[in-house]
């Protein structure tokens, strides 16, 4: 997983905050991100999912126009071998689901 800038930062332009869910503001720096990528892995129990943080100027973001969010299946190969549309409504998880039984059959 690649944490990438948060969504719904208080100071951002669609903030979501309380009702038990962290109010957070954008992160300024990349040891900023890294507190709050943690934060996203304990709340959403992802805690033992290998993550990586983007860096502070969103270039892996940018590279693989994953804001908000998406999702994407890189294969043994290296290449992405399955891109989801914007979620969350792009969120087909049946479909990921088959590309990853796919890659793992080949």
């Amino acid at each position: 997983m690649v944490y990438i800038r948060e969504a719904h930062a208080i100071d951002s332009f669609q903030p979501l905050g309380g009702d038990g869910n962290p109010i957070i503001e954008d992160p300024v720096d990349l040891a900023q991100r890294r507190q709050v990528a943690q934060q996203c892995l304990s709340k959403l129990a992802l805690e033992g999912i290998p993550t990586l943080v983007d860096s502070i100027d969103d270039s892996a973001s940018r590279a693989y126009d994953a804001w908000p969010d998406r999702l994407y299946l890189v294969g043994r190969s290296g290449d992405v071998v399955y891109q989801g549309g914007p979620g969350p409504d792009g969120f087909l998880v049946d479909e990921l689901e088959q590309a990853i039984a796919e890659e793992l059959d080949r």
